[in-house]
Formats: structure tokens, sequence, C-alpha cells
């Protein structure tokens, strides 16, 4: 089933209540503003951006044109302008967005995640993607990837920075990733699609994701509920995921099998729409899938 576009989509129509509440505790974080623009600043913005263009294909029509088209389709159901959309070999399964002052934003898919996914699942990375887009969450995400990235680079200064920011902004984050699998879920309006794509994140490569069982699978991810009826198993859960830039992959599987039977979502496939002129094309932002 082709999915419904939904012209007029705003972002906190499917912001998660977590994302909100945390990106209101970001805000109150001090030196965060000062950071960025003193320590991290246009150069070493310029630095990650053309880190990723250079070992990267940029994906057109005329250039591996399925993804292309995979990425129109989608930002016409979340209602907003395409960025740029580049491919990149690396081992490690992921996919990010990143937005930097006056250019156009862009996601970087890795051949490794790409490998081991169906075209559905491909477009539900780059929706969850587009959903840090759509979400203007660029605002924290920037300097947030920029730290994390020159920490591997430089790890003195980057364990310096991440003394007094990683622990707040690492909680956001988790909490933002709820979010954009929301706008994965409105881009294919499958909910087996995108616990599909956590479930191969989780134990899935070229060989064994056609192997895995997505019934199994969230099954998994509703038995990780029973952990938190004690107060041990909650306190071992949020040690699991103190440090983590993302909530473990059944627990997405779980918050997405939630919303998709909630009335919010429901709703959300079955509201009137605006005409498509109408449109307001959001701010970027960025983040790992």
């Amino acid at each position: 089933m082709t999915p419904i576009p939904l012209v007029g989509l705003k972002a906190d129509q499917f912001r998660h209540p977590l994302d909100l509440e945390a990106t209101n505790a970001l805000k109150q974080l001090p030196g965060l503003d000062l950071m960025v623009r003193n320590l991290l600043g246009p150069l070493a913005e310029q630095f990650f951006y053309l880190n990723n263009i250079a070992a990267s294909v940029l994906v057109g029509e005329n250039q591996l044109p399925h993804l292309h088209q995979l990425l129109l389709d989608a930002c016409q159901v979340l209602d907003l302008d395409p960025p740029q959309l580049y491919v990149q070999q690396h081992p490690a399964p992921n996919a990010y967005t990143f937005a930097m002052r006056g250019k156009k934003p862009f996601i970087v898919l890795h051949t490794s995640l790409i490998d081991m996914l169906t075209p559905e699942e491909i477009q539900a990375v780059i929706a969850h993607e587009l959903g840090h887009l759509k979400c203007e969450h660029g605002v924290y995400l920037t300097p947030l990837n920029i730290i994390i990235l020159a920490a591997s680079l430089v790890p003195t200064w980057g364990a310096v920075i991440a003394q007094s920011l990683q622990e707040r902004m690492m909680e956001w984050l988790r909490c933002a990733e709820f979010t954009c699998d929301r706008a994965a879920l409105l881009a294919t309006q499958n909910p087996r699609v995108v616990m599909s794509v956590l479930m191969k994140l989780a134990g899935g490569s070229p060989t064994l994701a056609p192997q895995l069982n997505l019934d199994a699978f969230i099954a998994q991810a509703r038995d990780y509920d029973d952990i938190s009826n004690t107060e041990l198993g909650q306190l071992l859960k949020s040690a699991q995921t103190a440090q983590l830039t993302h909530p473990v992959p059944v627990l997405r599987a779980r918050e997405i099998d939630r919303w998709a039977s909630s009335p919010t979502y429901q709703s959300l496939l079955q509201q009137p729409k605006i005409g498509y002129n109408d449109k307001v094309a959001p701010k970027g932002g960025w983040r790992n899938w």
C-alpha cells in the first residue's frame, strides 16, 4: 500500500513526550551556546562536512536513482524539502544527517546498512533521519555530533568536553531518537518495516537478515517491559543505556509497537490535508540512525 502524504504535518504532532521534556531540560544547560561558538566554530563544522562528502557518492536522478526515489517519496509523505543523500563505503551499519549553517543538509547511508535492508527498510532509515530535520534537532545535534567525532580524533580534548556535557546531551539524544522512529513509521506507515530495521541493527548481517524472525523479535520487545517490574530491573536498564547515543533496539521497537496502535498515530493518517503548496520548509539537523 502506498503511504498517504501527510501534507501540512507539524513536528509537534508526532514528537515523543520524552523528546519535548529532554529538550526543555537541555535549554537550561549553561555554556552550551558559548562552547559551540568559541570551541567548535565554523572551522570544525567545515572539517566534518568535507570529511563526509569527500569520501561518499552523491545520490541523484543519474546516480543510484532507486535510492533517490526513496528519499523523494519519504519527503513527500513527511512534507519537507529533500536534503542531499550520500552513500559511503563503511563496514559499520549506520546512517546520519548533518546540517551546516548556510548549506543544504545531507544524509549519509553506509553501504553495510544498505546491504542488509530491503528498499522499504532503507526508506524507513531515510525517514528517521528526515525526522531530525523535521523537528529541527540540529540546534543541539550538530554540536553533539561534532563533540563525538572530535573526541575520537582528539581523545584528551573530547574527554574534557564530555565531562560537563555528555550525560545530559546523551539523554536528550536518546529521547530524540524515539521521535525520529515515529517519523520512520509515518513515512512507511508500516510498523513491521520499522521494527524489522531495529531487529537487523540488533543482530543482523547480509547473510543473517533474511533468516531473522520479526514476530519473535516483537515478542522479545514486549518482554522487555517485564524487567521494569522490579526496582533492580529498572536500575539495570538505566545503567545499560546511560552512555549510549541511542535507546536499545528492543526498547525502540516496543515504543513503535505501542505508538502504531495509538489514537494519535491513527488520527494523523486520517486527518484532512491542506493544500500541498501551503507547506513550509523546515530547518536542518543531524544524527545517526
